[in-house]
This record gives C-alpha cells, sequence and structure tokens, in this order.
C-alpha cells in the first residue's frame, strides 16, 4: 500500500472508521492488540486520532476486520461519532454483556447507514427526503397527540383508513427513511437516530416476529415526528415506558396501524356477520388482516370500547394460543421478503456492480452475504416475473447498469415460460423484443 494512502484521511476521521470495523466485528482492543503485538493503548490512541496509523498497521486491522483498506481510506464524508447518542440507552443496561450486546448493534447500525451513504454517493442517487415538519406535541395528552398526528401523516401519505400493510417500503420510498431489519439484544424492541448526513434511521429486531417488528418501526417513527434529534432506543417491558414520549410513540403506533374510524367499520361489518357473536377467531382475522399481533388488536379494540375491558387479559390467563386459533382459521402468513437490507440499498449496490464501480468482494460484502449469494441476488433484482393475459409467466431482465431514460435504449430482453400459471414450465424461448 502506498503510504500517501494512510495518510490521506485526518486521524480522528480514521479513527472512528476503525472503532466502528473493530466493534461491528465484535473485537475488544485487547484483542485487537494480542493479535498486532502492540499495547491495548496503542490501538486507543488510533482510535481517537492522537496517532496517525502506519500504512503497515492498517493492512492489519482491515484483514482482522475482514474488510478492504478503501473502506477506511476511500472518499467517504466524514461524520460524527454514531455511537455517542446511545450512550445514555447503553449505560442504562443491567449487566455489563447487556452493554456491550448493544455497543455491538449500534456499531453494526453505524456501518449499515455508512455503507447506504456510500452506495448513493457511488450511483449519485442520494435518498429523497419528504420529511414533514416536527409535530409540536406539547400541552396535549399523548394518546390525543398521537391520535392526531397518525390521521395527518395517513392523510398526508394518502394512506386512508385501511390497513398499512407496506409500512416499510412506505417509510423508505414515500418519507425517505434509512430502515434496517438486524439482529439485536432480545429486549431490545428497535434504535432510532438522526444525523444530517444520514438523514433519519432506523432499525428494528429481526429476531422478533414481523408483527412485532411492524410496531416497533411505527413506534420509531413516531419518535421522529415528534422528537427527531434526540436518538432512542426501545425495549421491551424496560425503562422509560411511564415517559411522555415513550406513551406518545406507543399510541401512535396503534393509531397508525389501526386507525379507529376504519377499524370500527371493519369490525362492525364482521360483528353483523356472526350475529352479534364475536369469538376469537374473528379477532385473529382482523389482526391478520391489519398484519398486526392479536394481542394488540384486542387491546385496540378494548381502548376504541368495541370490546369489553380485560378481554385480553381473561384469554391469557385462560391458557388462549394464538398460534393455535390462527392455524384453525387457516390464515395464510404474509409475505414480506425477510429483507435485512432495504431494496433500494440492494438495487444500487447491484447498479454499482454492474457499472464496475465495486469488486465482487465489495459487493457480497456491503449485501452481507458470501459472493456466490451475491451474485445470484443481482440476477434475482434484474429480473423481474409477471403473468400475461393468456396466463403465462414471462419475466423481463433488466440491465441495472443502462440508462432507460433516452429514447434509443433498446427494450428488455422477454423471456416467456410457456405453461399455465402455476403449472410446469415445458420449455423457456427468449425473444428479442
Amino acid at each position: 500500500m502506498n503510504r500517501h494512502l494512510s495518510e490521506s484521511i485526518p486521524p480522528p476521521v480514521l479513527g472512528r472508521r476503525l472503532q466502528g470495523a473493530r466493534k461491528a466485528r465484535g473485537l475488544t482492543q485487547k484483542e485487537v492488540a494480542e493479535s498486532l503485538g502492540v499495547a491495548r493503548t496503542t490501538i486507543t490512541a488510533l482510535e481517537k486520532g492522537e496517532r496517525r496509523t502506519r500504512p503497515g498497521e492498517l493492512i492489519q486491522m482491515a484483514q482482522l476486520y475482514g474488510r478492504p483498506v478503501g473502506d477506511f481510506v476511500g472518499a467517504r464524508d466524514s461524520v460524527a461519532d454514531f455511537a455517542a447518542q446511545f450512550r445514555a440507552a447503553v449505560s442504562k443496561l443491567g449487566s455489563q454483556q447487556a452493554q456491550d450486546e448493544l455497543q455491538h448493534a449500534v456499531a453494526i447500525f453505524q456501518q449499515l447507514c455508512e455503507d447506504y451513504q456510500h452506495l448513493e454517493n457511488l450511483n449519485e442517487a442520494p435518498l429523497i427526503r419528504n420529511y414533514p415538519p416536527r409535530y409540536a406535541t406539547d400541552g396535549t395528552s399523548p394518546e390525543v397527540a398521537a391520535e392526531d398526528v397518525a390521521t395527518a401523516e395517513r392523510h398526508r401519505l394518502a394512506l386512508g383508513d385501511g390497513p398499512f400493510l407496506n409500512l416499510r417500503e412506505a417509510l423508505a420510498n414515500d418519507v425517505g427513511l434509512r430502515v434496517f431489519s438486524i439482529d439485536l439484544p432480545s429486549r431490545v424492541a428497535g434504535m432510532y437516530s438522526y444525523m444530517e448526513e444520514f438523514g433519519g434511521c432506523i432499525a428494528v429486531n429481526a429476531v422478533h416476529p414481523q408483527e412485532r417488528q411492524r410496531w416497533s418501526l411505527a413506534h420509531e417513527y413516531g419518535h421522529f415526528l415528534t422528537s427527531r434529534f434526540r436518538s432512542e432506543v426501545s425495549m421491551l417491558g424496560g425503562y422509560g415506558r411511564s415517559r411522555s414520549g415513550e406513551r406518545f410513540a406507543d399510541a401512535f403506533a396503534r393509531c397508525l396501524l389501526m386507525p379507529a374510524a376504519g377499524l370500527r367499520r371493519r369490525f362492525n361489518e364482521l360483528s353483523r356477520a356472526a350475529r352479534g357473536r364475536i369469538t376469537a377467531a374473528e379477532i385473529c382475522q382482523l389482526a391478520h388482516h391489519y398484519f398486526v399481533s392479536v394481542e394488540m388488536m384486542m387491546l385496540r379494540l378494548e381502548e376504541l370500547r368495541l370490546l369489553p375491558g380485560g378481554t385480553w387479559g381473561r384469554l391469557h390467563d385462560r391458557g388462549f394460543k394464538v398460534r393455535e386459533a390462527e392455524g384453525q382459521s387457516s390464515l395464510s402468513p404474509h409475505s414480506h421478503g425477510g429483507r435485512s437490507l432495504p431494496l433500494r440499498y440492494q438495487y444500487l449496490a447491484a447498479r454499482a456492480y454492474e457499472e464496475g464501480k465495486l469488486t465482487e468482494g465489495e459487493l457480497a460484502r456491503l449485501l452481507r452475504v458470501d459472493r456466490v449469494a451475491a451474485r445470484r441476488l443481482v440476477q434475482e433484482l434484474a429480473q423481474s416475473l409477471f403473468l400475461q393475459d393468456e396466463g403465462q409467466v414471462a419475466a423481463i431482465f433488466i440491465d441495472l447498469a443502462r440508462s432507460v431514460s433516452g429514447r434509443d435504449e433498446p427494450a428488455p430482453q422477454l423471456t416467456e415460460v410457456t405453461g399455465s400459471f402455476g403449472g410446469e414450465r415445458s420449455h423457456i424461448a427468449e425473444q428479442s423484443s
């Protein structure tokens, strides 16, 4: 490595990048120092920017962290210490192990945000921010304010009063938030942060059920709308639930995902169909319709006085099994894709790779998969299946690096898959359209 590369970046900036990569790898300063054969105080000095990193040291640490050297000395924007915004939340966790786990998760969260911005810079495609002004909730009870803000946001995003099934996509595409699903400590439901360089960023716990992840996402969105510049870590049954901000965020999630007017109408329709005899089966159907947990649906119905108070508690005490009830109702699972990375993030990575701006190794690292899976994902993103009028399945293969704005651009290649939809594929015929 040329010496000037390690000297082309200010030591504090390089130090922050090294620290973030170390934490994302789950290593302590002591472990890194032992691997490099130096004192721990040396690693501390390097990460604080108190001493310039030598080329050999940078190469060793890059190898140890499983990252290319270019990640540390490349032309990326300098950002403030992301982790500092979460120190108060980390300190409130009881055990040192829990604090270390959350610090590790924060480092991963930061790296994802930095990688997203890096991909935007490579593609010259910044994320468009359609942020509303911060909603003021002072002087109003959290529950009343939540209803007002949720109604205003549904109107702003033209959602009506029905189920909000594509929550993640809407917040990413229509609002301009960066949303990730990552492994977090089991007690952590989600995290929210705002930095001018990244904008609004949300991480929800990938370990939790999809209904819980959607709830956590709506909860963090409530923080973004009302306390934009204060980072948050939301805990399950943890500290702060009596705080006004947490009460608002919980109430906002209820109102956004289960709007009162639409839910009342849907409940009354079910009640008429069941001749007034609402059972747990109808509640399971209603929860599935809104893509929320049965518990949250029942509590919302109690709040709207559509069910007697304490209904959920009584069912729970009698040993009510939600999954068994859902199975008896023959409810098909929602399709959510299981994506940890935003779809736009994946497309940006694929396009940069197709244009030769990323090596295969860099693509795999950015997508958090191995090289074989990275190549497969690029192929999947470049292909779109659809059903033709004749009942046949066709696929359009898209050159992700080709502009489609010019008149002289050739049309996408059509691959026709003959046979009826859902049946066996008898043959594949490629056509030039």
